[in-house]
């Protein structure tokens, strides 16, 4: 008897199979115009290819493929298979790889899944945050969905896979129009796929569904995308070094191409001249963003062992390596003891565990550096022989009196001027004490977009929402800090630094960390310009302080009492008020926190300044403070004598705010 169920079934699968044959591309001479066919290894390729026998040549091709064990890829190979079957690939991965089957992607993890349809429409744009665009066509599901075909075994994702990359290239040819191009084959995005690519690559190539056609198709389009990358670099900044370096991995990779030398050597070109342009002689990559500082030295990083993968390192100069562990000293001299860095220009936390295996990746490469290696190990290991530090061409001063848990430590921005990245917030600071970051910077929370994302954005970015002076609660024009004194002593670190802030206006920012314990912080509106001066704080969100207007001092309420008091022990009339604030720790992502602003006015061209202490103390009660400045005391020439009496017991505070 016909079993009508299963013929049913077995039909439909030969003609899903029939329909797959024939939408392939038909192998020619020209599919393999890309492909070195002389390379070491593809000589049974080439002959066949030369006796006219394409098919048989691609067939081979693919042979060689799923046999090439001597290019390795840092995560995804050919002959590892077992290490991955069977194996939980974790739930971020398999949601990924799981939604990717119906079409629902995540282009930009700072949001959620979106429905792109049966029919994919890659011109859909459910959020008009303009990073939602671009990243979608990082297709950054794909290598999820390999990771679960490599564990299960499951054809579905290769077929599901094989379908995406071919009806990506089918809906978003270059110059199609020239709004899809400007996300598709953005040369960010584009480098992106070239890097994710290979890896993808490996994780299905041994699957029965890549065909021999298929194999073509994809290194044509490869190749299509590594050689557009090389005629359109961006101009500078990260993204130019995100796409050398991928060029250059692509030429080291995928060396059967025959403009594989070609990517190296320009990716090698470029990266070479870049590190010598944006990294500044204290290692501190110029956009001045923490994140974007450590993407910079993995960049870097990433192509020297691409280089060393093609057996071409040595392209690169020594100095091209020193920089690289130079920057990474300079992550560590802006780094808390929970091995965050301050959001300083559109950054954000970062999980210590993924930052220490970065810094044991690092050691690997530099084992005799004794910082590197005090956090690689969590300081079980390797030794760290400083505490203040300066990093004086980047702008980034650090006071600190310790490096574990229980150690205060502030970071401060006093920079020139910055890239996209920067914030117009020269003087802003964020204040680590006890295991505590209590005055977290902004951060970001979202680059790009329509009106109403740009407004989100700005309000971000805004100089009234960071740690430092404004006038008239508008954004300074420039951050072009001169750094008037760096010192530090045993009893006493000071910073003095000056930023031509606005137009006939120039703040003044003094910093002085006292006996390794508190702080004062002398600002100085310096200029003919007037109107309504403020000094700008922002506290955690869950600091729950108290506001004591009358006293013009703020102080939070942990019920660990680990807790500061920020007050203004200034002789005149200064007012206390509290403010809109708010806070961005991962993209997209925004909570409420509490802020605050010391006011006064400024109707001449005197100068006016502001005295606040940041205080740390332990319990519930925050102590008293005032100051008592000696006869020999003079504000205006930076010639600081000053009792400062706290809980009724004196230190005598003498200090030269200028060199």
């Amino acid at each position: 008897m016909i079993n009508l169920k299963t013929t049913s079934v077995l039909l439909f699968m030969l003609m899903t199979v029939c329909l797959t044959k024939a939408q392939e591309a038909k192998i020619k001479k020209e599919s393999f115009d890309a492909i070195n066919l002389n390379y070491p290894g593809l000589e049974k390729v080439n002959q066949l290819y030369t006796s006219d026998k394409y098919d048989a040549a691609a067939k081979t091709l693919l042979d060689y493929y799923r046999n090439r064990k001597n290019i390795k890829h840092p995560e995804f190979n050919i002959g590892d298979e077992a290490s991955f079957k069977g194996k939980d690939i974790g739930k971020a991965n398999q949601e990924k790889a799981d939604n990717a089957l119906l079409h629902k992607f995540q282009p930009q993890k700072g949001y959620g899944f979106y429905d792109y349809g049966k029919d994919i429409n890659w011109e859909y744009w459910p959020v008009k945050d303009n990073e939602v665009r671009w990243q979608l066509h990082r297709v950054t599901w794909w290598q999820p969905m390999g990771i679960a075909y490599r564990s299960t075994g499951d054809e579905k994702y290769a077929k599901e896979w094989i379908f995406q990359f071919s009806d990506w290239e089918a809906k978003n040819p270059l110059g199609k129009s020239q709004e899809n191009d400007s996300y598709a084959w953005r040369p960010l995005e584009v480098s992106d796929r070239i890097q994710s690519l290979p890896g993808t690559f490996n994780l299905f190539v041994n699957s029965p569904n890549f065909t021999p056609s298929f194999l073509l198709d994809f290194l044509n389009l490869y190749n299509k995308q590594a050689a557009y990358i090389t005629q359109h670099y961006t101009k500078d900044g990260n993204h130019l070094l995100f796409e050398a370096q991928r060029v250059l991995g692509a030429g080291a990779i995928f060396p059967e191409f025959k403009l594989a030398e070609n990517w190296r050597k320009s990716g090698i070109e470029i990266l070479t001249t870049e590190i010598k342009k944006q990294v500044y002689p204290d290692g501190v990559q110029f956009e001045l963003s923490p994140v974007y500082h450590v993407a910079s030295i993995d960049i870097f990083l990433k192509a020297y062992n691409s280089a060393k993968l093609a057996g071409v390192e040595k392209e690169f100069p020594d100095s091209y390596v020193k920089t690289i562990e130079n920057m990474m000293v300079a992550i560590t001299k802006i780094s808390f003891p929970d091995y965050n860095n301050p959001m300083f220009g559109d950054s954000w936390v970062q999980e210590k565990s993924s930052r220490l295996k970065q810094f044991q990746s690092w050691s690997n490469v530099f084992p005799n550096n004794q910082i590197i290696k005090y956090f690689a190990t969590d300081g079980k290991e390797g030794a760290i022989d400083f505490l203040s530090t300066a990093l004086p061409d980047a702008g980034f001063y650090t006071f600190r009196n310790g490096w574990d848990a229980k150690s205060t430590v502030l970071i401060l921005k006093a920079s020139p001027p910055g890239e996209f990245h920067a914030q117009p917030d020269n003087g802003t600071f964020e204040l680590f004490v006890k295991g505590r970051n209590f005055t977290p910077d902004t951060g970001c929370y979202i680059y790009s977009g329509d009106a109403e994302v740009t407004k989100m954005r700005n309000w971000f970015r805004q100089t009234k929402g960071h740690s430092t002076l404004t006038l008239d609660n508008q954004n300074m024009v420039i951050t072009k800090a001169e750094q008037n004194k760096w010192k530090t002593s045993k009893n006493l670190d000071l910073l003095t630094y000056t930023n031509p802030s606005y137009t006939n206006l120039n703040h003044q920012r003094s910093v002085l960390f006292i006996n390794e314990k508190y702080f004062v912080i002398i600002d100085k509106a310096i200029g003919s310009a007037t109107g309504n001066l403020g000094v700008h704080f922002q506290l955690k969100e869950d600091s729950k302080p108290v506001f004591d207007k009358a006293n013009n001092k703020v102080y939070t309420t942990y019920a660990d009492g680990n807790n500061l008091l920020i007050q203004s022990l200034n002789s005149d009339k200064v007012t206390l008020n509290e403010e809109e604030g708010k806070v961005s720790y991962a993209y997209a992502k925004e909570i409420a926190r509490p802020a605050f602003v010391f006011e006064k006015t400024k109707s001449d061209p005197t100068t006016q300044q502001f005295i606040t202490v940041l205080y740390p103390f332990n319990g519930n009660k925050a102590p008293e403070i005032s100051i008592k400045p000696n006869t020999d005391n003079d504000f205006e020439n930076g010639n600081i004598s000053l009792n400062i009496i706290i809980d009724g017991k004196k230190s005598d505070i003498k200090a030269t705010l200028k060199e």
